[in-house]
């Protein structure tokens, strides 16, 4: 596999794709700035690994002290394209030197309508689309929910167990997991409702009749609790990702889906996480697929600047009357040049095979280091969105403190890994779909030395 040529913040030459230590992790001048951000930054603010970054490119992260990091995040599925590709901070250079802002809803520009334009093309249906921009994940969710409302007259919305879909009011209220993101800032949103989620490993009937008993449980529910003609939208991530990367149950999605169909209820993907190429198709839905009335997209769409967007059915989008969307900063043209260039050199530089093709590689791996490891209690996901459980040895019990052991390990040795899980016992892999294949296998070296090394820590 080719590897692609990455390029530094300022455009200066390739930036080496390499693990190098040259102090402890964190690093005296990473101190430095921990301390002042300490003295400066709320607390409610935190950071996994306090390390004080200069420059990032490809599938590494440099920080003060000359420290270059493996990054097997890619700031939470942001960077698909990799940090400060050469094309985008291109795009974002001659942009803000033309112009920063104007607002579109005051005086428009072709950048906004370009973004528009390849989300209409690429999420998943030939239906006529609309989509408008806005500036994050949970604002994009915020406003599909608005739409789901306006365009069915219904005021309930669906949510899943485990389900993560951000933290303003209306989202915390949509999102399952308390601490740390609802608990003491209640009270929520009403007219929210959470249904079963198919969860193969812990679905007590077992893998194989989780997808269709889940449904069904949740379908009933639905039908005696709520009332199916209350219900404006289901809100489905195809791949839950702060509850922990779960593929639901195969045959689970469908179901819901036509249930939807039959009951006059919108199917809304958040695909803020999986989208972009991160599962190894343009978008999840596509794997089992699905077509949904909306989409919402976010993290990868830009190569690391603030833009998000809600795509749907134009019948649907339409339906709002003049005015009822948009916002300030929604589509900032920076932002909208950043998105257009990151959506062609995924495409122009065969990024989602790329992940899918890569994928393969890192389900080997973790696979081989489940079979050595009695904790390593799943292996999940899709393309180069993939995850491991850790459990108590023989058992099901989360074991939450196994996995901090494994991150502060990976970091100390110059490896950025994240962990998620409604039980915090998850740690999940989200490396740049551009990462180079050697470089990928030493970040997991480390990580597979960091799971010997903490065996037995926790039990």
């Amino acid at each position: 596999m080719t590897d692609i040529a990455i390029q530094t913040p300022l455009g200066g030459p390739t930036l080496p794709q390499e693990r190098r230590l040259v102090t402890e992790i964190p690093g005296p001048r990473s101190l430095e700035l921990h301390a002042r951000r300490v003295a400066a930054v709320a607390s409610g603010v935190s950071s996994t690994l306090p390390i004080a970054v200069v420059a990032a490119g490809g599938g590494v992260i440099v920080d003060a002290d000359g420290n270059s990091l493996i990054d097997l995040g890619s700031g939470i599925a942001v960077v698909n394209v990799g940090n400060a590709a050469s094309n985008v901070a291109a795009a974002v250079s001659a942009q803000a030197a033309a112009f920063t802002h104007t607002c579109f809803m005051v005086t428009p520009y072709e950048g906004y309508v370009a973004v528009a334009e390849h989300l209409n093309r690429l999420t998943p249906g030939d239906h006529e689309k609309r989509s408008a921009l806005f500036n994050s994940g949970a604002e994009a969710v915020e406003n599909a929910v608005k739409i789901a409302r306006h365009a069915t007259g219904r005021t309930a919305i669906v949510v899943l167990e485990h389900a993560y879909h951000g933290r303003t009011n209306l989202t915390m209220a949509l999102t399952a997991k308390s601490m740390p993101y609802k608990a003491g800032f209640g009270p929520f949103a009403p007219e929210v409702y959470r249904v079963p989620m198919a969860y193969p490993y812990r679905w007590p009937g077992g893998a194989d009749a989780c997808g269709p008993e889940a449904a069904a449980q949740a379908i009933d529910h639905i039908r005696t609790e709520i009332g199916a003609t209350n219900v404006a939208a289901i809100l489905v991530e195809p791949i839950q990702g702060e509850g922990g990367f779960i593929v639901p149950g195969a045959g689970y999605l469908p179901a819901l889906v036509e249930f939807c169909q039959a009951n006059g209820i919108l199917f809304v993907a958040d695909e803020i996480q999986t989208g972009f190429g991160r599962t190894g198709r343009w978008f999840a839905s596509e794997h089992e697929g699905i077509v949904p009335d909306l989409i919402t997209t976010a993290k990868g769409i830009a190569g690391g600047l603030p833009l998000a967007a809600v795509t749907g059915r134009a019948e649907l989008m339409d339906a709002v009357h003049a005015g009822g969307l948009g916002g300030t900063y929604g589509g900032n043209p920076v932002a909208c040049a950043a998105a257009v260039a990151t959506i062609e050199m995924i495409d122009r530089e065969g990024l989602v095979a790329r992940a899918e093709q890569l994928g393969t590689v890192l389900r080997s791996r973790l696979n081989a280091m489940g079979v050595e490891d009695g904790g390593l209690g799943d292996v999940r996901g899709r393309g180069l969105m993939q995850a491991i459980e850790l459990v108590k040895p023989g058992t099901t019990t989360p074991d939450p403190d196994r996995v901090k052991a494994v991150l502060a390990s990976c970091h100390a040795q110059g490896v950025v890994t994240l962990g998620a899980g409604t039980y915090g016992n998850v740690i999940r892999f989200l490396p740049p779909l551009v990462i180079g294949e050697d470089l990928l296998h030493e970040g997991l070296d480390v990580v597979a030395d960091a799971l010997a090394r903490s065996e037995g820590t926790s039990i």
